[in-house]
């Protein structure tokens, strides 16, 4: 539905987007993730036309909208955008911030009705943006983006400014309004629990280049390079030797997910979920940091050897600093790095 076909856009000496390759499947949500001034704004604003590349092709539906001489300009991209402060109008009311922009003919139809009640706003069309919550004002947004009937909905951190108790149930909610609505999205953010808890599919950006594209599984287990490993979460590089695709390690010994046919040093990602300090007063090993999240303890460990590790089990196993402890690793095959 969304295609990038080796796009850049520079701001004077900086490559904001620098000759990225995406393909948005028709339907899917998909989630450009990467840290504050990756490009994934920038990539974001180049779907809506309200960038133009510097070169590259950008695709919506097969039709070419930027690049090879072409241009097609926002109104006319069926894309529509939800911006992080909704941009609702205070002077009018949500049944005609929702029709705004509609023919017409539209306005006098069922349209803005069916879509107030699609998000939950069915009887609320008379009141205005300061008589509704933050999460209301939202569903307006998404309404009024919805009302054209675009193709595509392009979402630029939509939960930035709200409270963090708030963010999980209405993030869920939104995505529930725009699955049901049948439109391919593609949703900016920098929080990695947001991309992995809503999206298909992820976009890792680094430096304005798509580095990997997969599912948030795959990101997270099988990241392509070791910033992505990184980014994606806490991480144990373990070094290790490669023979036949099996690493050898300190902590024991792992299938190698990516070390076909190959062989010699390598580290190994040794996510922290995997490694659990087992409570043992004659254990070599020693707990050096704890740090309490409610639902689950990180840990940082000392080996006998000097090396740190860092660990991450349910809350309700308690081990405290100063105990001593014998490592475990729970076996899985693992991603490594030469």
């Amino acid at each position: 539905m969304i295609a990038f076909e080796s796009v850049t856009r520079r701001f004077g000496a900086v490559a904001a987007v620098d000759q990225a390759d995406l393909a948005v499947d028709r339907g899917e949500l998909l989630a450009l993730l990467g840290p504050s001034g990756c490009g994934k704004t920038t990539a974001l604003r180049l779907i809506a036309g309200f960038e133009r590349p510097d070169a590259g092709v950008v695709r919506i539906d097969g039709e070419v909208v930027a690049g090879d001489g072409g241009w097609t300009p926002p109104e006319r991209r069926q894309a529509g955008m939800v911006f992080q402060d909704y941009a609702l109008f205070p002077h009018l009311d949500a049944r005609r911030n929702v029709a705004y922009g509609l023919p017409r003919a539209a306005r006098r139809g069922g349209r803005v009705d069916e879509l107030l009640e699609l998000v939950g706003l069915a009887g609320m069309g008379d009141r205005y943006p300061h008589e509704l919550s933050g999460g209301q004002q939202q569903r307006v947004a998404v309404a009024r983006t919805l009302a054209p009937e675009p193709s595509v909905v392009l979402l630029d951190e939509p939960w930035g400014s709200i409270d963090h108790l708030l963010r999980t149930s209405m993030r869920e909610e939104l995505s529930e309004i725009l699955r049901r609505a049948g439109v391919t999205v593609v949703l900016v953010t920098h929080e990695r629990e947001e991309a992995f808890a809503l999206a298909d599919r992820v976009a890792l950006m680094h430096e304005g280049r798509v580095v990997q594209v997969g599912r948030p599984e795959e990101i997270y287990f099988e990241p392509a390079t070791r910033w992505a490993a990184e980014f994606a979460g806490d991480a144990n590089f373990v070094s290790g030797t490669l023979v036949r695709g099996v690493v050898e390690t300190p902590l024991g010994r792992f299938a190698a997910l990516n070390g076909s046919g190959g062989h010699g040093d390598v580290q190994a990602l040794v996510r922290p979920e995997l490694v659990a300090p087992v409570p043992d007063p004659a254990g070599v090993d020693e707990v050096v940091e704890r740090s309490f999240r409610g639902h689950d303890v990180f840990y940082r460990l000392r080996l006998a050897d000097g090396r740190l590790l860092c660990a991450q089990r349910p809350s309700d196993e308690v081990v405290g600093v100063g105990d001593r402890v014998r490592v475990t690793v729970h076996q899985r095959a693992v991603t490594i790095f030469r």
